[in-house]
């Protein structure tokens, strides 16, 4: 019987995670890491969580206090000798500081504590899977599209934000110092939304797009593409690498690759269809990351009241991400039997129609914590 482990569970793509095994009913052999005082509330973290994905309350009865495991990634030893993990089978560890903020915490949690984590697994002998969730990012800028599946990465110094470079160095370290670990290792592309949900779940990185829609300005030009898969395509193919018993890489890039990736326009397009509008056409103008800054005068009149000197940080670190101009070889993952992501114009508009009635401000806490 399988045993499995996941960590992040009260995140955007854990919850995701989650929600995909208690759909295939494994909800008995589910062991959830979740930072709390105790069971009972760390319980209740979990279903709130899921309730966002719309989980039925059937399913969420389903989680009891004994699925739950006290504890995070800073303190490793608090619940390394919990006797459940050593009959954990399979592990899906979802949880990161995904903030691209300069949040203290980010090389504790995405590196010490994840290295600690994954050295107790190596000495469970029941261990057949470690799934450890990267980010497609993690390779560094300075590189030709499509991005293929590479253990090179850029120096730590290159990296745009430090979260890159935090998840491409636990997983040099874990290759390097854990030889034995059953690693198998999968790279999201940008994550954003949910195909029947929106971003009722999470508003993260969606606020880039309709942001550059109120302004009508961006570093990109409209007619490049962006690789984005939705959080619940990602949470399928997760699992199901989790879970394939026969499997023939240990590095996959789980995105839209370059049949699935869309172009600005036609995200633009679908998002202003899906709110009445018209879409920006010719009034969209390029500008260099050096000219945002230039847009703050019109922020309060576009996008309403916000935090000037956070928003312009924030829409120079995304334009650096999206001037790269990458797409992610997905064929790997393809050929593991996975299908195609779902384009992010089919569901841009129930994105934009799930957002408007948060501020920019507002949906940007997902990113900025």
């Amino acid at each position: 019987m399988n045993r499995i482990f996941v960590s992040g569970a009260t995140g955007f793509l854990g919850g995701a995670v989650v929600a995909n095994l208690l759909k295939q009913n494994f909800s008995a052999e589910l062991l959830l890491l979740v930072r709390s005082q105790n069971a009972y509330d760390g319980l209740e973290r979990v279903r709130t969580n899921l309730r966002t994905l719309d989980v039925p309350a059937t399913t969420l009865e389903k989680l009891t206090e004994r699925n739950i495991l006290l504890g995070d990634f800073t303190d490793v030893a608090a619940f390394a000798d919990d006797a459940r993990l050593s009959a954990v089978t399979h592990v899906m560890n979802c949880a990161a500081i995904t903030s691209f903020g300069k949040n203290p915490l980010t090389w504790p949690v995405n590196v010490d504590g994840t290295f600690e984590f994954a050295k107790r697994m190596a000495e469970v002998p029941s261990l057949q899977r470690f799934l450890h969730v990267g980010t497609a990012m993690s390779c560094g800028p300075a590189l030709q599209s499509p991005i293929a599946e590479s253990w090179t990465f850029a120096a730590e110094d290159d990296h745009l934000v430090p979260y890159t470079a935090s998840k491409a160095a636990i997983e040099q370290k874990i290759r390097e110092e854990l030889p034995d670990l059953p690693l198998i290792v999968a790279r999201p592309s940008i994550v954003v939304g949910h195909t029947q949900l929106g971003c009722k779940p999470s508003s993260s990185i969606f606020w880039v797009f309709r942001m550059g829609q109120l302004l009508q300005r961006f570093t990109c030009s409209l007619d490049e593409k962006i690789d984005v898969i939705p959080v619940d395509y990602c949470a399928d193919a997760l699992v199901e690498l989790l879970l394939k018993e026969n499997i023939a890489h240990d590095l996959y890039h789980v995105s839209a690759g370059i049949d699935s990736s869309c172009s600005f326009a036609a995200i633009e397009t679908a998002m202003a269809h899906g709110l009445g509008q018209e879409p920006i056409g010719a009034d969209y103008r390029q500008v260099d990351n050096d000219d945002l800054a230039e847009l703050a005068g019109e922020f309060e009149t576009r996008i309403g009241p916000c935090n000037r000197r956070l928003v312009v940080r924030a829409l120079r670190l995304y334009a650096g991400f999206a001037d790269l101009n990458y797409v992610f070889d997905n064929s790997r993952l393809l050929a593991e039997g996975i299908p195609a992501a779902p384009q992010l114009t089919s569901y841009a508009g129930l994105c934009a129609q799930s957002t408007r009635h948060l501020s920019i401000q507002e949906q940007m806490q997902a990113d900025f914590k």
